[in-house]
């Protein structure tokens, strides 16, 4: 998914949540084809582990003829991770790739020192109209991997492990928990999964990771005595341990790992460790010089006129 003018979240009040650093409430933006929720990056939090980039996509309702068209657009320094709840995506890129993702699956896109992709309905989704909801997050880079190659990796649904014990059904779609490890290789300590509680459940979330975030999806749960709805993100205080407990029916994202080295900087689809590579990266695609997407040659985003300065990320970070 390109990157979208949605503003930034507005922060919630969690001083009264033990088990919570700071609670964000992303506000809804209507971009006309679908609503779009955005967590992270946020005037009170950028990061959780490595990512840097948290949107929910809907859901919306396409009807016949209908759907996304995200043109051709650029990423360098960073991975995309895109998994979906229910539609699917056509996802094609400069490397001749060219994949569908369908519920349940992943598709892994690593930028390395530079990619183009795109993400539209496929026509027979448009023939027959569809619901997409579903997740893009992205995943900052470790410096010595930055400008490594491009790659793109597709694991489907039925190659993530799903546990599932007492009410509890986690996919898990990178890193190791509950007793088992996805087949994702990240770029660093990373952890992702997807939760499902049946009401009444409970579910321990250890400090494996050091870094750690509940996004709501549906339902809805208590944590520390205090209950969440539905497109709420939780940022877990480092080292405690947390007990999620289904006050209904509910579905959860956890996600987290280990912090970056050190800062980022992050502009339109780009995330870099060096402002000056972003630069670089904009007069790049300003001039044409980053790889076409193979059968998808006909159109792209331009470059934003935005003159602004690319943004410092740490771990948390106030925004002026």
């Amino acid at each position: 998914m390109s990157w979208s003018p949605c503003p930034d979240p507005t922060p919630g009040d969690a001083e009264s949540v033990n088990a919570i650093e700071t609670l964000i409430v992303p506000r809804a933006v209507d971009l006309g084809e679908m609503t779009v929720r955005r967590a992270l990056p946020s005037v009170k939090r950028q990061m959780v582990g490595p990512f840097i980039f948290f949107d929910q996509m809907g859901p919306a309702e396409f009807l016949t003829d209908q759907g996304i068209d995200v043109r051709p657009h650029p990423h360098i320094n960073l991975a995309t991770l895109t998994y979906l709840f229910e539609g699917q995506i056509h996802h094609r890129d400069s490397l001749g790739t060219d994949a569908v993702i369908e519920p349940g699956a992943l598709n892994w896109m690593k930028a390395g020192r530079g990619i183009v992709h795109s993400e539209r309905t496929s026509e027979d989704r448009r023939a027959s109209g569809q619901r997409l909801f579903g997740l893009q997050t992205w995943v900052a880079l470790p410096e010595d991997q930055e400008e490594s190659d491009p790659d793109f990796v597709h694991h489907g649904a039925e190659a993530l492990p799903v546990i599932e014990d007492g009410g509890i059904s986690a996919r898990l779609i990178s890193g190791t928990a509950f007793g088992a490890t996805s087949p994702l290789t990240p770029a660093s300590e990373t952890i992702y999964a997807d939760v499902a509680l049946e009401a009444g459940a409970r579910m321990p979330i250890d400090p494996t990771y050091e870094e750690r975030a509940i996004y709501t999806i549906s339902g809805e749960i208590e944590v520390s005595g205090q209950t969440f709805e539905p497109g709420q993100l939780l940022i877990l205080h480092s080292g405690d341990a947390v007990t999620v407990t289904a006050r209904a029916a509910s579905r959860f994202m956890v996600f987290g790992g280990a912090p970056m080295e050190g800062p980022r900087y992050i502009w339109w689809n780009f995330v870099s460790s060096r402002a000056e590579r972003i630069e670089q990266a904009k007069e790049e695609w300003r001039k044409g010089q980053f790889q076409t997407v193979p059968g998808d040659e006909a159109d792209f985003i331009p470059l934003p006129q935005d003159n602004t300065k690319p943004r410092r990320a740490t771990g948390a970070v106030h925004y002026p």
